[in-house]
């Protein structure tokens, strides 16, 4: 092989391998960028969970207010109806 076959080849193996190496690192970059755009989907949905976790706490606890009066109501509608009903006795 001569001096120029030899030189040939071997720029032909750098150019393969500059390739190859090109390739790789665009690979990376968009391995990177499908990474960072993980992270801040799961940041996004992070802070949709909290936000949805802190509005269900208060739902929860207005229903249980609600359910409270319901039951402070129906006590008094119950009262209401027996001196009704015993006012309407005595009459008679």
């Amino acid at each position: 092989m001569t001096d120029q076959a030899t030189i040939d080849s071997a720029t032909r193996r750098l150019t393969q391998a500059l390739d190859m190496l090109d390739a790789a690192v665009d690979r990376r970059i968009e391995i990177d960028r499908s990474r960072a755009l993980l992270v801040e989907q799961n940041l996004a949905l992070d802070a949709d969970r909290s936000k949805l976790a802190a509005d269900l706490d208060n739902e929860t606890a207005k229903a249980r207010r609600l359910e409270a009066a319901n039951r402070d109501i129906a006590r008094r509608l119950d009262a209401a109806m027996e001196n009704i009903r015993l006012v309407l006795e005595a009459q008679n």
